[in-house]
């Protein structure tokens, strides 16, 4: 798969993953200021921005595009950077490749099996949010306030309303709305990306030891909890995790200065 993207910098070279609703374009701040010490591949994954829509949504099909990013454009060996769905994307690369890895940066998202939360479990959150995306009638659509207004009599959070709301595209031909997010497969595929990548998966690779890696946790967030540090160093002994204090699961956006202070401690 041709995977869209964005290059900044020179130097050693730094890719960038992204989660789930997100794209490269959330990434272009924290990607310049990278770019002042690194060559920083920011992509769009499958079924987001401007990368090509596909039927399946695995972390294997992930973990290959990664890998056929790197074959593409010649990057021998990369620091990865990956946030949430991201993060999962790039510890399963890196298990898989890791001569290809020289630091891995895990931003607010842990190796487990989050369906095992039951009702505090983010899946129903995700399924609420798809679920509400899959129903706008972008026929009938005239403006992103129109889409807005729509997605708040399903979801509350004016925050997610307007992170989910930079998915939404306009044709310059048609002049209609649409979304730049594949919202039918994702939902199809939730299960995994919920649960996918934990503890279970690592079991025949335990310790990984073969790069430096880093997690970076926002406090107000609920993705790595006190429990979760056992698991993160069964499998990662040598790891770090460094905190943020005020910051939530979108850690970059809410902290970018000590966002930016913790990778730079790797990186």
């Amino acid at each position: 798969m041709e995977l869209f993207y964005r290059k900044e910098g020179s130097g050693s070279p730094l890719v960038v993953v992204h989660g789930l609703y997100g794209s490269s374009d959330n990434w272009i701040n924290i990607g310049k200021r990278l770019a002042e010490k690194h060559t920083v591949y920011m992509i769009d994954q499958r079924n987001h921005g401007r990368s090509p829509f596909a039927n399946s949504h695995t972390f294997n099909d992930m973990r290959d595009d990664l890998a056929d990013f790197f074959k593409k454009h010649n990057i021998e060996k990369a620091t990865l950077l990956g946030h949430s769905m991201g993060g999962k994307v790039a510890m399963w690369f890196a298990v898989d490749y890791p001569e290809k890895v020289e630091k891995l940066v895990i931003a607010d998202i842990a190796p487990k099996d989050y369906f095992l939360l039951k009702e505090d479990s983010q899946f129903y959150l995700h399924q609420n949010i798809l679920l509400a995306m899959m129903e706008i009638d972008f026929s009938k659509i005239h403006s992103r306030e129109e889409v807005n207004d729509l997605m708040s009599q399903k979801i509350d959070d004016e925050r997610i309303r307007q992170f989910l709301l930079k998915n939404v595209a306009k044709n310059k031909e048609t002049k209609m709305y649409y979304w730049r997010l594949n919202a039918e497969v994702l939902y199809s595929h939730l299960d995994e990306i919920v649960s996918g990548v934990n503890k279970n998966w690592f079991e025949d690779r335990i310790p990984v030891t073969s790069y430096p890696v880093i997690f970076i946790r926002g406090m107000k967030s609920k993705y790595i909890l006190p429990e979760d540090e056992q698991i993160i160093k069964e499998i990662y002994p040598d790891s770090r995790i460094i905190d943020i204090p005020n910051a939530g699961h979108w850690l970059h956006a809410e902290q970018p200065e000590l966002f930016m202070k913790a990778v730079m401690l790797c990186c």
